[in-house]
């Protein structure tokens, strides 16, 4: 007897779109054919997807759960962005069955007490499947560089760099080039491949320091600060301290510039493993956006740029510069994501994480005529492939996990804060949308269905390790 069957749906796979049904049992995808072929099978469950598309479950590569947002008062902790059960359930609602965030080390402790520090906020508390990069800050003693191959090992092979503190008030997170180029070759040696947020920090803080002098510190001048020059110049910096180390793998992370985009694919015309993910408010919003009511609810780091940035990203979708979009969720309430005013106090990421399918869907597949397989390849596939999930995350296949959407493509409203389950506001409110997940399967689970959410926060950690052929050369 098999756990699940998923019948009549428009199963998008590998090899194309078929209406296909989908047979699961212990987790895992036993049988995917023509419903002839699959007729005689019995299951526990079966669900009608006639009318619906099956996706594989969303893959979101990039989020901050637990992460501090505000300083704390008083000398006292940081104010942090919502914790994993809060986001997890969220993403399920959304149909993202797998997240990845951070695990962040700290001078002085070793990396095995990072990722057991990190998983006590994880383990039992998220509803959907997740892994961590490994973050690194600030100065990085060597035997730091001997325990990451040990990281790298256990399922851990992303490894996050800043190259700016982002804000004045920020200390020790950027990673010198030094210590950069050490950690590529460590990374490089043993399958592990270095995720970069890239600013270029002096002329960052150089922005700061001229704005603040001239009393332009409205949170509206972020892009001045955060600006495409700084963009150029440090993915150029990064690229060429990575093709000069052999076997290094770079994944730039919320490129947001057209900057960022022409030095990818000059990278990628050299046949280096370079990968940019976006965000989907940089792909829909500009600059202009920081001058609406409560502007700051678009506003991440890098910050929003201009219109002709926004057309650039869009671009590398179709020209292969932009492999993943992500959301650098990082979810708060409204009072806490408005209350910087500044360009020097504005708190980061926003909350996006459920509705990124429905945008992407509907900007993808009904605005712009993207095939349901790049629109996958682009929420779920590519990040699976890149961080080390493929073929057991990001793909309908015999033997992959059991992750599963029904997308209802004949949705049509907008996009609204009540129907949503992560915060109190969301930078998309009011979008018009065209579809949205009406069932999310987690390993042959159904865990949400029309609205409802069923069981307890079953997540497990996914350990990852990437492939050859990522490593090899752009692979997508």
């Amino acid at each position: 007897m098999l756990d699940l069957i998923v019948r009549g749906g428009l199963v998008v796979t590998q090899n194309g779109t078929h209406p296909f049904d989908i047979a699961a049992k212990d987790g895992r995808i036993v049988a995917v054919g023509a419903p002839e072929a699959l007729n005689g099978l019995q299951a526990g469950r079966t669900l009608d997807a006639r009318g619906r598309i099956v996706i594989p479950g969303g893959i979101d590569p990039h989020i901050h759960c637990n992460w501090p947002v505000q300083p704390g008062t008083d000398g006292g902790p940081p104010a942090l962005s919502a914790g994993p059960a809060q986001v997890s359930r969220a993403a399920l609602f959304g149909g993202t069955t797998t997240l990845i965030d951070f695990a962040v080390w700290n001078p002085g402790e070793r990396l095995e007490q990072t990722i057991s520090r990190r998983e006590r906020d994880w383990m039992g508390q998220c509803h959907c499947d997740y892994s961590y990069h490994v973050m690194l800050q600030g100065k990085i003693p060597a035997p730091i560089l001997g325990e990451l191959a040990d990281v790298i090992a256990a399922g851990f092979p992303t490894v996050k760099i800043f190259t700016t503190n982002i804000r004045p008030s920020v200390k020790e997170r950027k990673i010198g080039y030094g210590d950069i180029w050490e950690i590529l070759k460590v990374a490089a040696r043993h399958g592990g491949l270095a995720a970069i947020h890239a600013e270029e920090d002096d002329l960052v803080m150089h922005m700061y320091e001229k704005l603040i002098s001239e009393g332009r510190v409205g949170f509206e001048h972020m892009a001045e600060v955060h600006n495409t020059l700084s963009e150029d110049l440090s993915f150029r910096h990064i690229i060429r301290l990575a093709e000069n180390v052999e076997g290094a793998a770079l994944y730039m992370m919320h490129v947001s510039a057209g900057t960022g985009i022409a030095a990818i694919r000059e990278s990628r015309a050299r046949g280096y493993p370079i990968y940019g993910e976006t965000l989907h408010q940089y792909m829909l919003y500009t600059d202009a956006d920081y001058r609406r009511a409560d502007g700051q609810m678009y506003h991440t780091y890098p910050s929003l740029k201009s219109e002709g940035d926004r057309l650039s990203l869009w671009d590398g979708t179709i020209t292969g510069e932009i492999s993943t979009v992500a959301t650098d969720g990082i979810c708060t309430p409204l009072c806490v994501k408005v209350q910087g005013r500044r360009i020097d106090d504005v708190t980061g990421g926003n909350a996006g994480v459920e509705p990124r399918l429905s945008v992407m869907y509907s900007e993808m597949v009904t605005k712009r005529g993207y095939s349901l397989e790049r629109f996958v390849d682009f929420v779920s596939t590519n990040a699976a492939r890149i961080m080390g999930l493929y073929p057991r995350k990001g793909v309908i296949a015999v033997g992959s996990d059991a992750d599963l959407v029904i997308f209802d493509p004949s949705v049509r409203r907008k996009v609204r804060v009540e129907d949503l389950h992560e915060t109190d506001y969301s930078p998309w409110a009011g979008h018009e949308i065209s579809g949205w997940p009406e069932t999310t399967i987690l390993r042959g689970k159904v865990v949400v269905d029309r609205g409802r959410l069923f069981g307890e926060a079953g997540g497990e950690r996914i350990p990852r390790k990437i492939t050859d052929l990522i490593r090899a050369g752009p692979a997508c």
